[in-house]
C-alpha cells in the first residue's frame, strides 16, 4: 500500500496564488486556489491510500480534507518542509501538490498498484521545470532536503538527487502547475468541468481557452 501526502496552504487572500493578481483580485485568487485544492482532494479520494496526510500551512484545514491527518509544515524552505514529511513515513509514499486541478485518479493509479520490480521512485514532472508529484518506495528526507526549489531546473536537480541515491525512477504524466493567469486559463481549458474552471469562469477570465471535444 501507498500513503498519500497533499501539501497545501490555507487559501487566504494575499497568501496564495498572488501571481494571479492582476487580473484577479487577491480575494478571487484565493477562491481559485481553494477550488484547485478541493478538486485535488476530490480526485485523490478515489485512490486506495493506506494513509492520508495533509501537510498544511495554516490554521484552518479545508472541510474537504475530512479524514486526513493534518500535519503542520515545519519552518524553513520548501525542501526542508518536504524532507520532514518524507522522514515521517515508513511505507511507500506519494507527495502531491494542490496546483494541478486537472489531475485524474488514472494518472496516479500506478503508484497505488504493485510497483514494478526495480522502480524505487515515481516522478511527476511539471512543464515549468518543477514537479507536481514525487513517490518513494522507501521515503527519506535526504532525497529532497537541499534540492533548490521553485526554479526552472528544480525537476532536473531532483532527478539528479534521486540518481545519486541509486534510485530507479519511473515517470507520471507531465502536467501544468497553476502559477500564472496563463497557466490557470490553460488548465481550466483542459478540465472545464472542475470547480477550479467554474470558479475562474465566474471571474470572466477564461474567454476562448476551453478545449473543444475531438
Amino acid at each position: 500500500m501507498t500513503a498519500l501526502v497533499v501539501i497545501a496552504k490555507e487559501c487566504l487572500p494575499g497568501k496564495v496564488k498572488t501571481r494571479l493578481h492582476p487580473p484577479l483580485t487577491l480575494e478571487q485568487a484565493a477562491l481559485v486556489a481553494s477550488a484547485s485544492l478541493s478538486d485535488t482532494l476530490e480526485t485523490l479520494s478515489a485512490l486506495p491510500a493506506s494513509r492520508r496526510i495533509l501537510l498544511f500551512d495554516g490554521e484552518n484545514p479545508p472541510a474537504d480534507a475530512a479524514g486526513y491527518e493534518v500535519v503542520p509544515q515545519v519552518s524553513g524552505g520548501l525542501d526542508e518542509r518536504l524532507g520532514a514529511v518524507f522522514d515521517l513515513i515508513d511505507e511507500p509514499l506519494v507527495l502531491v501538490g494542490m496546483d494541478t486541478p486537472q489531475l485524474t485518479a488514472a494518472m496516479l493509479a500506478p503508484v497505488f498498484e504493485e510497483w514494478p520490480t526495480g522502480v524505487d521512485a515515481w516522478f511527476g514532472p511539471a512543464d515549468d521545470g518543477g514537479y507536481w508529484a514525487l513517490a518513494l518506495r522507501n521515503p527519506t528526507g535526504d532525497v529532497v532536503r537541499g534540492v533548490p526549489m521553485s526554479q526552472s531546473d528544480t525537476g532536473n536537480h531532483q532527478l539528479h538527487r534521486l540518481a545519486r541515491h541509486g534510485l530507479e525512477v519511473d515517470f507520471l504524466p507531465e502536467l501544468t502547475d497553476v502559477d500564472t493567469i496563463d497557466d490557470a486559463r490553460t488548465v481550466a481549458g483542459l478540465a472545464p468541468d472542475t470547480r477550479f474552471a467554474r470558479t475562474l469562469r465566474d471571474f470572466d477570465v477564461i474567454r476562448q481557452f476551453v478545449v473543444e471535444p475531438a
